[in-house]
């Protein structure tokens, strides 16, 4: 099994940047596809975006394109989250998530790890 911590988070105001980090330990981590998700206000995991096992491919929620970016060391079994010029709508608590059989990037139940998720709160 692939156990992820995510740490990062925390205040930020408007216009800033936050990098988050999950590090994973166990498992083939090198082997799954990791994911970062954040829960809503109506309490759903929202997909943010994903890596593919190798960093050769991300994917985004098309309304975070341009200032949200996602990369990976196996080596250092570590993800990271680059968030700029954040918005109060982004505050959330984050998780990264991995899986290697992962059929549906962007659904949550596709994923079997998961982090305990770190708090990112935007102010105004």
């Amino acid at each position: 099994q692939v156990q992820l911590i995510e740490s990062g988070g925390g205040l930020v105001q408007v216009g800033g940047s936050l990098s988050l980090s999950c590090a994973a330990s166990g498992g083939l981590f090198s082997q799954n596809t990791v994911g970062w998700f954040r829960l809503t206000p109506e309490n759903e995991r929202e997909f943010v975006g994903c890596i593919t096992w190798n960093g050769g491919r991300t994917y985004y929620l098309d309304s975070l394109k341009g200032r949200f970016s996602i990369s990976r060391d196996n080596a250092k079994a570590m993800v990271w989250l680059q968030m700029n010029r954040l918005k109060p709508e982004d505050t959330a608590v984050y998780y990264c998530a991995a899986g290697e059989w992962v059929s549906n990037l962007r659904n949550p139940s596709a994923y079997a790890y998961w982090g305990r998720g770190t708090q990112v709160t935007v102010s105004s």
